[in-house]
């Protein structure tokens, strides 16, 4: 967590022992269940009319000492949030833009990225600097890049009128911070992808932000755009944590707009990659995306939680000169932001982490048992 994270308003859900999955808050570095039949899921306190002053009055009881959780006492956090849909976005950023047209010609071989990237990437990376996305300079670029062979469907996501929003897992299938994260075991190039995740509304409401790592397999979307579900969507291929923050005085939408994204990558090898991701350089601003994915077009019922996309496409060679980056087994990822916290993981085949096994209608027993719904 921040430094200072008696600042905030944290709003999470925590495996509680005996009791099953529990709303929870912050209080003087303790852990605090504030399930209620008023709020039984996250879902619910977000869709009050003051979801921050719910969690600020809320009474709860004592889960135990956040150090002691965090170090696997007890409690385990889960991913902040339980009904919503969780969706993502994708190329929002120039600099990712540009890694995902060197994918699709390189067709998934991350053998043949480097001398595509020498070739075309300085090219498009200055066409795509400042561009507003579907305003009238960006059109021009278009054209200027078709016309020089360029083009790619990417780039129509990433500069044209229509963002780029799919689905990255169902709900209740995120994982939270100390879970394993998971790759398809058909994938040899991938990576992390670490963004902030914006917690939506039904109405459409942007009522706080938290972190995510949105595992990406480079090599099964570059073969073909129509392998997304298989590239994004896997068993504890999501993560999201490790509490959402709640907007209120000390945290806003701005504070979003302006946040830095660090990623550190620490390989069983001895190998590190650090990286960092600025929100002041994204394409589209983050209500706008929201607009996209909600709105009289599609609606969420239970809301959702947005990826907001990355600018951190990882080239640093690993396993040797042109190969780039790929995961290794037993890599700890860790996703961090000043006012967000930390989250981190541990990276394992998809086949080998936990299955995903308690679903909505597992979490609806459990309260009724509880005697919340």
């Amino acid at each position: 967590m921040p430094q200072r994270y008696e600042k905030g308003l944290w709003l999470g859900r925590a495996e509680v022992p005996g009791v099953g999955p529990s709303v929870i808050t912050l209080r003087n570095g303790d852990v605090m269940d504030i399930t209620s039949r008023t709020a039984p899921t996250v879902r619910d306190v977000l869709e009050l009319a003051d979801p921050a002053g719910h969690v600020l009055a809320a009474e709860g009881n004592t889960v135990g000492r956040l150090d002691d959780i965090l170090a696997g006492k007890g409690a385990r956090l889960l991913a902040p949030c339980d009904l919503q849909a969780v969706k993502a976005c994708g190329v929002t950023f120039a600099r990712s833009m540009v890694e995902r047209v060197i994918e699709e010609r390189a067709a998934g071989d991350a053998a043949k990225a480097e001398a595509i990237r020498e070739r075309i990437g300085a090219a498009i990376g200055a066409s795509l600097s400042g561009l507003v996305p579907g305003s009238e300079a960006a059109q021009r670029a278009k054209s200027a890049l078709i016309s020089e062979g360029l083009w790619s469907q990417y780039l129509e996501v990433g500069i044209g009128p229509d963002a780029e929003v799919f689905t990255k897992c169902l709900p209740m299938a995120a994982v939270g911070h100390g879970a394993k994260v998971g790759l398809h075991p058909v994938s040899r190039w991938n990576n992390p992808e670490p963004e902030v995740v914006l917690a939506v509304s039904s109405a459409g409401r942007i009522l706080g932000a938290t972190l995510g790592n949105d595992v990406n397999l480079r090599d099964v979307e570059g073969r073909s755009a129509l392998l997304l579900g298989k590239a994004k969507d896997n068993n504890a291929s999501a993560s999201v944590g490790p509490f959402i923050r709640l907007f209120d005085d000390s945290f806003t939408l701005d504070d979003v707009r302006r946040a830095e994204v660090e990623l550190r990558v620490e390989g069983k090898d001895g190998f590190v990659l650090d990286g960092r991701s600025s929100m002041s350089e994204i394409s589209r601003d983050p209500a706008d995306l929201v607009k996209q994915m909600l709105g009289r077009h599609h609606q969420y019922p239970d809301g959702a939680m947005l990826y907001l996309g990355t600018m951190f496409a990882p080239v640093q060679d690993r396993d040797g000169k042109g190969q780039g980056f790929t995961h290794h087994i037993g890599d700890v990822v860790t996703i961090s932001a000043r006012d967000l916290g930390e989250l981190r993981n541990e990276v394992a085949l998809s086949t080998e982490c936990p299955e995903w096994t308690f679903g909505t209608a597992a979490l609806m027993r459990n309260l009724a048992d509880r005697g919340l719904l």
